[in-house]
């Protein structure tokens, strides 16, 4: 599917499954990732005005970028940030001052940003076999499947009754997306029967800080390389391979440009980067969005004004986020990746015993899958480099005909 040309109305193209998917793509994103920073800035010390600021600035400019490319593209291109590097900085943080830590980010968005602009990113992507970035999607995107065993034996009657509601929508209700109905049950059992788990919440609005940045050296090793590679290679790859699996032409470049300046944007607001997101746009981009592929954009348009209202508002979310149970979301989230994950693994593995690359995606995918992390660069990125490595191996001459057939 190529880059629509049609004008765009997206009041028009509104359907019940893409503003579903996008809300669903928002509560995923604002509820349950949010507190990987919130956690990550707690364990480096860092200040509530800091951690709030990250906040605004992450999810304000992470969703105004997605607003823009899925309008200007009319392909459901997500805007969030990057969930490896925040898990990574948890750790890494504590080392530098929270200068030299922005300074790292500008430094990190302008490498994203050069990769993108000189078009280096989509001569990479295109020498990438298919079903390897196709495995290493489905082994990143396995433990949201996996989490919803978690939630059940965490959460077992709402979780229970969320995964049944969907299987039974599914079945009786074919016009209505089950994911819906499941999240509803949900909430519904946890707000009437859950723990009291509420917690002082933020009672002052308030503003998002501005910082300088300081530059070191040690800080662009530790921070800079590793964030840069992680956009790249987990958030950008994994969007564009799942887009790509849905018959779309992403604009790689202009993804992987956008992101650098989200980079270097949101670094003045405390933000590690404002860039492409790999898990979001692989639900606006899937069935729950609708049959209709031509009007899948409008989740990610509905996803982004969810996602930039709530960096607006960031500031009470420290506090209330922390109501809704991460078993229940992580349960919803896995039932939400259903479709993606078989699509990827039917990609990756093909049932044709003469189709090449077997053996590099089932590398790619073992490693995605394990969740390792080597040099503070986790999976999704060493699943491209173990798989293209064990392609180059056995299956040279197969990866030579791709690329000479991939060249224009």
């Amino acid at each position: 599917m190529k880059t629509t040309s049609r004008i765009l109305n997206p009041i028009k193209d509104l359907t019940q499954e893409n503003v579903s998917a996008g809300l669903l793509a928002a509560i995923f994103g604002c509820v349950a990732t949010s507190l990987i920073i919130i956690n990550s800035g707690a364990q480096a010390g860092l200040s509530d005005k800091q951690v709030v600021s990250w906040l605004f600035s992450c999810w304000f400019f992470g969703g105004s970028l997605g607003v823009y490319l899925a309008w200007k593209t009319g392909q459901p291109i997500s805007g969030a940030w990057s969930i490896p590097a925040a898990v990574m900085l948890g750790g890494t943080l504590g080392n530098f001052t929270f200068e030299e830590a922005v300074g790292a980010y500008f430094m990190a968005g302008g490498l994203v940003f050069l990769l993108g602009v000189t078009g280096l990113v989509n001569r990479l992507i295109r020498l990438i076999p298919m079903p390897i970035i196709m495995a290493m999607i489905a082994g990143a995107l396995m433990r949201f499947a996996t989490g919803i065993m978690g939630g059940i034996a965490d959460l077992p009657l709402m979780a229970g009754a969320t995964v049944l509601t969907y299987f039974v929508a599914l079945a009786l209700l074919p016009r209505v997306t089950p994911i819906i109905p499941a999240l509803v049950v949900g909430l519904t059992l946890f707000f009437l029967f859950g723990e009291d788990s509420s917690v002082q919440a933020a009672s002052q609005f308030q503003l998002p800080g501005v910082f300088l940045p300081a530059f070191s050296l040690e800080a662009f090793i530790a921070i800079s390389l590793p964030v840069a590679i992680l956009v790249i290679g987990a958030e950008n790859a994994q969007a564009a391979g799942v887009l790509m699996s849905e018959g779309y032409k992403p604009p790689v470049n202009t993804m992987t440009t956008l992101s650098g300046i989200g980079g270097m944007v949101a670094c003045f607001f405390g933000a590690h980067n404002a860039n492409i997101a790999g898990p979001m746009t692989a639900i606006c981009s899937s069935d729950v969005a609708g049959e209709q592929k031509d009007k899948r954009y409008v989740a990610s348009i509905v996803c982004g004004v969810i996602c930039l209202t709530f960096g607006v508002f960031s500031s009470y979310a420290v506090g209330f986020i922390k109501l809704v149970p991460i078993a229940l979301i992580a349960t919803v989230a896995g039932l939400a990746m259903i479709n993606v994950l078989l699509q990827s693994l039917q990609m990756a593995f093909s049932s044709s015993k003469q189709a090449p690359f077997q053996l590099g995606a089932f590398a790619a995918f073992v490693v995605a899958l394990s969740g390792v992390s080597f040099l503070n660069i986790t999976a999704p990125f060493w699943a491209l480099v173990v798989g293209l490595v064990i392609t180059l191996l056995t299956e040279r001459q197969s990866l030579a005909n791709m690329a000479s057939a991939r060249t224009p």
